[in-house]
């Protein structure tokens, strides 16, 4: 079951002016659920996006992509689950192609002002006719208040749906943020197989908002990892409609940003840690916390090192404090001039590991108690530099391999 996540409530994810979610069932990889998800955006509305650098990425992302470097102002995304139309060649361009104009000739704007996105199997053509042919039910279903429905809409081996929604001041005007994600497994960045919708009524320019959208995924979506596999359709979508009635914000000084760009951050961190707690199998929500190195990237490799090692993360599953497996991680972590004797290792706040070995005050019956805990913090002290990262993953259990095992059947 998902690590601590409060059961999402339709009434706690709310509406943004300018923007309507209708979703209906397609029956693409099977009966009965939602399955097929359209937004529709108000006219000049922003619209900026991360996607993920998988060489193998996905017939709908290489679409995505080119429609937005199209530069006329998006109108619509469109979304399916089930089938990931990744792998899949030219039919599969033309495929998410056909989606686009079936829905723009609903909505009665250019192709190029629809953003196709996918998840599911791999490798498996897209059932565009089933698409196609809900399309109308979906369209004719769009309500501002839809959000809920469209969390669920876009799981594939999630759990729970997964939302947040945060209103702030600008101006003496209150602006909201609401967004949703999917994602439990083949997660990793860059990007974290997830998919992340974040709309906001605020009213930002266009190169603002492609800066937020960079400056969001590095703070929350790339610091995640399930299991090290980086998906081919991953994407964040962030989207401003300009209708809050506040002054238009058009510098990265502006108090207004600042407060804005915090917000954002803070539900799309709030939205990469669900996807962890709702990680395949998970039992353990683990953040790694790596400081005192001499750059990021150096802390990066440290943090990735420890959250990647199959080892380490069984034995959180089994609440067992093997902790020599975390200072094997640390050391193969690719940092050549590391003096291990400065090292420091903590659970928590109790100190595990320095000076080459185990701390004297360590006690293990201390980590036992850390270890049962459904959530785990790892921190070490590099005490080199200072710089610092954080990053969130899951332990390894029994049943991620059960899941996998039978995801195509």
């Amino acid at each position: 079951m998902p690590v601590n996540i409060p059961p999402l409530l339709p009434e706690q994810l709310l509406p943004i002016q300018g923007i309507s979610l209708g979703t209906a069932e397609a029956g693409i990889k099977r009966s009965g659920r939602k399955d097929l998800l359209v937004i529709k955006l108000a006219e000049n509305t922003q619209v900026a996006g991360v996607f993920t650098k998988n060489r193998f990425c996905a017939a709908p992302v290489t679409v995505a992509k080119s429609h937005l470097a199209a530069l006329l102002p998006t109108r619509a995304l469109v979304i399916n689950t089930g089938n990931a139309n990744a792998g899949t060649g030219q039919s599969g361009i033309d495929h998410a192609y056909a989606t686009c104009a079936a829905l723009a000739g609903l909505i009665g704007c250019q192709v190029q002002q629809i953003l196709p996105f996918s998840t599911g199997v791999i490798m498996e053509p897209l059932p565009v006719e089933k698409i196609t042919a809900c399309l109308p039910q979906a369209v004719a279903n769009l309500v501002p208040d839809n959000w809920f429905a469209a969390a669920q809409a876009i799981m594939t081996t999630d759990i729970v749906p997964k939302g947040v929604s945060r209103q702030i001041q600008l101006g003496g005007t209150t602006v909201t943020i609401t967004g949703i994600t999917k994602g439990s497994g083949m997660i990793h960045p860059n990007m974290a197989t997830m998919l992340s919708y974040i709309a906001t009524d605020a009213a930002i320019t266009q190169p603002l908002l492609n800066d937020l959208v960079h400056h969001t995924a590095n703070q929350s979506f790339n610091c995640i990892t399930v299991d090290g596999d980086t998906s081919t359709n991953d994407a964040l979508i962030l989207m401003a409609t300009g209708q809050a009635k506040h002054n238009l914000i058009t510098t990265s000084t502006d108090l207004g940003f600042i407060t804005l760009q915090a917000a954002i951050t803070e539900v799309a961190i709030l939205l990469a840690q669900m996807i962890v707690r709702d990680g395949e199998g998970a039992t353990k929500f683990i953040t790694v916390q790596v400081e005192g190195g001499r750059t990021a990237e150096e802390c990066s490799k440290v943090a990735y090192a420890i959250a990647h090692s199959p080892l380490i993360k069984t034995a959180c599953f089994a609440s067992d404090p093997n902790l020599g497996r975390i200072l094997a991680a640390i050391g193969y972590a690719g940092i050549e001039d590391l003096d291990v004797n400065l090292v420091q290792l903590y659970l928590e706040n109790t100190l595990v590991a320095e000076h080459g070995g185990r701390a004297a005050s360590y006690r293990e019956k201390e980590g036992q108690r850390i270890m049962q805990a459904p959530e785990i913090t790892i921190q070490v002290k590099l005490n080199r530099g200072n710089a610092a990262t954080t990053i969130w993953t899951c332990d390894l259990s029994y049943d991620y391999v059960k899941i996998n095992a039978d995801y195509r059947s």
